[in-house]
């Protein structure tokens, strides 16, 4: 048994050497990973200071921990108006207060109007289209498009008012189909708003019954959501997880897919029977230029980034406009004070039976202000988009790379309090003068600034004007018997209400 046993530990031995050659490469490679990935995480000389990070994930995991806008905020009253983050190896900084972010984004606007290469944005748009895109040519030529484009079949075209005015109609005569019981209000405003964004793209609006386009839409809200969440921030610092079947990205690539067929087949249809400089709406614009920059190599017009810009424009069209809504037929039942306000001067101004117009805004102060505190408190799209610098810089003193993530926050502007008194507390009156009369504030950023600022904030603010007073002139808002909804936003690229039901009276 004793020369048995001592026998066989040679062997074992030897065996164990072919594993261990076999073990070794996989291992060297994972040290040499970890040791790069720790290397990404250290600062680069003289940038801002920010909270310490964990090995690997950096900061990502206090992103996930709580609301990121506020844990941002709160890291600004540590570390100072621009600080940065760790977002597992992703150097990014972060503006807050008006002062940091008007400093960035309109000071040196060019160097701040770049996008950053996330793997997230690289395989979802390959950089193209309009939002996402970097800058230089292709953003600059599919921004100019879409601007000539709004303007020529939208808020420039004397007729687009009449059109918002028709569409209220069909949203405010499905509401009266509920008889003043409880129902939740997103459904309809969705698909209100997003018809005005369809007309200039595709020159037609889609009933409230279309449930194929509803279901794009709801995949486009869902991503929003997705697109914020602590796996997304993993897979953009470590886009090797994109081989695993689960998660939140592998979800919202799936969404995409299914979007992208669906604004396929629909150019395909729109553009049917198109004349050739004779647009009737934005995709013939757009096919019209890739006619005229067909025999151009460097040209950025192309079927893919059309299809990514007619996305972009829905979701901006669409989701932000669709919850300032939302926030404000919350806000509306829950100060009824505040509404009963609102209908006295829209009784005042435009009567009980006149479809309200946009002359008639400037007589309407208070009306106004409310829209604005709404826009100021509820912070639809708390952290805008993300920004890249092109090019190295020094602000305050600090040294910011080529290629830096930004992130404005734009809550931190809006509850600055440099430039509004209590900003907790919801008060349209802080956009009143001593005489009543309406006030623009600096510090209102809601559309952001500078290069990338919001191009479709002049439609925006016709649509919200539009639809809430005619909402208000028709219906007196309440929550049914037994509650005030949950405050809490979901957490999101936009911050959204939660889930709620409303009764809407007519008057």
């Amino acid at each position: 048994m004793g020369p048995a046993a001592g026998d066989a530990e040679p062997e074992a031995a030897a065996g164990g050497g072919p594993w261990l050659l076999l073990a070794l490469p996989p291992l060297l490679l994972l040290f040499a990973l970890v040791v790069r990935q720790l290397l990404k995480q250290r600062r680069p000389p003289g940038f801002p200071p920010g909270p310490a990070g964990l090995p690997l994930i950096g900061n990502i995991h206090s992103l996930g921990a709580e609301q990121p806008h506020v844990y941002m905020r709160r890291q600004s009253q540590i570390h100072g108006q621009i600080f940065s983050l760790d977002l597992g190896g992703i150097s990014a900084i972060v503006l807050n207060g008006y002062d940091a972010v008007k400093e960035c984004l309109v000071h040196q606007s060019e160097i701040f109007a770049d996008r950053p290469s996330l793997p997230l944005f690289k395989k979802l748009t390959n950089m193209g289209g309009l939002l996402n895109s970097k800058y230089g040519r292709g953003w600059t030529e599919h921004r100019k498009l879409a601007v000539n484009t709004f303007r020529t079949f939208g808020y420039g075209q004397r007729s687009f008012e009449h059109k918002i005015s028709e569409e209220s109609v069909f949203f405010l005569d499905a509401i009266d189909t509920y008889k003043g019981r409880p129902f939740d209000l997103k459904h309809l405003i969705t698909n209100a708003v997003s018809n005005i964004t369809n007309l200039i793209i595709f020159g037609e609006r889609f009933t409230y019954e279309d449930t194929e386009f509803q279901h794009m839409i709801e995949i486009f809200s869902e991503n929003i959501e997705l697109a914020a969440s602590a796996s997304v921030f993993l897979y953009n610092a470590f886009p090797w997880i994109g081989i695993l079947p689960f998660g939140k990205h592998q979800q919202l690539f799936k969404n995409a897919a299914e979007v992208y067929d669906f604004l396929h087949k629909l150019i395909e249809r729109v553009s049917e029977n198109r004349k050739s400089q004779s647009p009737r709406h934005f995709i013939d614009a757009y096919l019209d230029e890739m006619d005229c920059n067909k025999n151009d190599p460097e040209s950025t017009y192309s079927r893919e980034n059309l299809i990514f810009s007619v996305g972009e424009l829905i979701i901006a069209g669409t989701e932000t406009t669709t919850n300032v809504l939302r926030w404000a037929v919350l806000f509306m039942a829950l100060y009824p004070n505040i509404q009963g306000h609102v209908q006295k001067e829209i009784d005042l101004v435009i009567g009980p039976n006149k479809m309200p117009a946009l002359e008639e805004k400037c007589k309407m102060p208070y009306t106004e202000a409310v829209l604005h505190e709404v826009l100021r408190f509820c912070n639809i799209v708390p952290l805008g988009i993300f920004h890249a610098t092109s090019k190295d810089t020094v602000v305050r003193g600090y040294s910011i790379p080529e290629g830096t993530t930004v992130i404005t926050n734009l809550y931190s502007v809006h509850f600055d309090e440099k430039y509004w008194n209590n900003p907790e507390v919801f008060f349209p009156e802080r956009f009143l003068d001593s005489n009543g009369q309406f006030v623009k504030k600096d510090a209102f950023i809601p559309f952001s600034l500078g290069r990338r600022h919001c191009l479709g904030e002049q439609l925006a603010r016709m649509e919200l004007f539009l639809f809430f007073t005619s909402l208000l002139q028709r219906f007196h808002l309440r929550f049914p018997h037994g509650g005030i909804p949950d405050l809490k936003p979901r957490l999101g690229m936009t911050l959204q209400p939660q889930p709620y039901l409303i009764c809407a009276e007519r008057r």
